[in-house]
């Protein structure tokens, strides 16, 4: 299949994708409003073209320990949930990340807590970015801001998981999985051969081939001093990861006298309030975070030394402002506009606060 555009959802995008790039499995169950990603899966087949297993398991828990079984093969193997689902996964993935399992994760927030509401939020933020899970852990989190970035950011999660030997999620909102746009799907890829696996995965689990020793996957440890040894390799990892993977996007930063920072769907919409606000004179740009984890706050902290202040723009209660916040360490003011209870704002709104921030 070469390159061609269609018009999908953000969930379809992701089904299509992890297709494309030439993922192995996919495990998941139902919710809403991610549950396009599995329905497209079982539309498509994939099992009958390129070999790859798409299963509906019978609990959140049971799909992400489904995750970590073919993971620990040294295959390609992701789930997709929204909110509540994804903390039920919660354990399932800090047993990943202690494991040191690559991994792709799908999470298409939605308002709550608890039950709360189908409609879009973010946030998971806090549940994301500061590890969700028990232990000292960390997710690469890749926040998309359109159906494109959906579909590019399957084969970039993998990539970066596979790299690192750590679990990635894409950290979306109901907004970006529900909308329909244009969307160049890749080339197929074709699945790696059991060979390739083996080459590129030589910690893997493979039962006991011939010539080759049996590797134990496992996140236990029972020696205090080998866990702490564990954790220092974890940490020092995660500190590589941050100097090679910040990953950002700046518009009309140049000339900003303050800043908007938003991810994923308020992004979107604050792009406009800078228009807008733009228009009445007042010289804003946006940064928008691509990876949630590891954090831009260098790039952020160097625009406290530039601007005279920064609006953190969320479909929560203020979550990523926290970070803002550090990483401005109190040179400029950082105001939050946020909306909850699944209320998407109008750009007029953010113009609105923003303008407060002026004052």
């Amino acid at each position: 299949m070469a390159d061609e555009v269609v018009l999908m959802k953000g969930n379809e995008a992701i089904a299509h994708a992890a297709i494309r790039c030439g993922a192995d499995g996919y495990f998941g169950y139902p919710i809403t409003p991610q549950s396009e990603v599995l329905e497209t899966l079982a539309e498509q087949k994939p099992w009958e073209t390129t070999g790859m297993v798409v299963l509906q398991a019978e609990s959140e828990v049971a799909a992400i320990n489904m995750v970590y079984g073919g993971a620990g093969t040294g295959k390609m193997v992701m789930t997709s949930s929204s909110s509540p689902g994804v903390s039920l996964k919660q354990e399932g993935i800090s047993y990943l990340a202690g494991a040191e399992l690559p991994c792709l994760i799908v999470n298409v927030m939605r308002g709550g807590p608890g039950l709360g509401t189908i409609q879009p939020s973010q946030a998971d933020y806090f549940q994301t970015v500061k590890g969700g899970g028990h232990g000292d852990y960390r997710l690469i989190a890749l926040a998309p801001a359109s159906v494109q970035e959906m579909a590019d950011f399957v084969s970039l999660g993998f990539e970066l998981a596979f790299k690192y030997r750590n679990p990635a999620i894409i950290l979306a909102d109901g907004v970006i999985g529900q909308m329909m746009e244009k969307v160049v799907l890749p080339e197929q890829k074709p699945r790696r051969t059991d060979e390739e696996v083996l080459a590129q995965c030589p910690w893997a689990a493979t039962g006991k081939p011939k010539n080759r020793q049996r590797n134990v996957i496992t996140s236990l440890e029972l020696k205090p001093e080998e866990m702490e040894k564990n954790n220092i390799r974890f940490q020092e990892k995660y500190k590589l990861i941050e100097e090679n993977e910040v990953r950002f996007e700046e518009i009309n930063c140049e000339d900003a006298d303050y800043l908007i920072v938003a991810f994923g769907s308020m992004a979107r919409i604050g792009a406009k309030a800078m228009e807008l606000a733009r228009e009445e004179g007042i010289k804003v740009g946006i940064l928008r975070p691509i990876t949630l984890w590891p954090f831009p706050k260098k790039a952020i902290a160097e625009y406290a030394n530039k601007v005279k202040g920064m609006l953190v723009t969320e479909l929560n209660a203020g979550q990523m402002v926290e970070d803002v916040r550090l990483a401005v360490n109190g040179k400029v003011p950082v105001e939050h506009f946020g909306r909850l209870g699944g209320i998407v704002p109008d750009p007029d709104e953010i113009v609105t606060a923003l303008k407060q921030l002026c004052k």
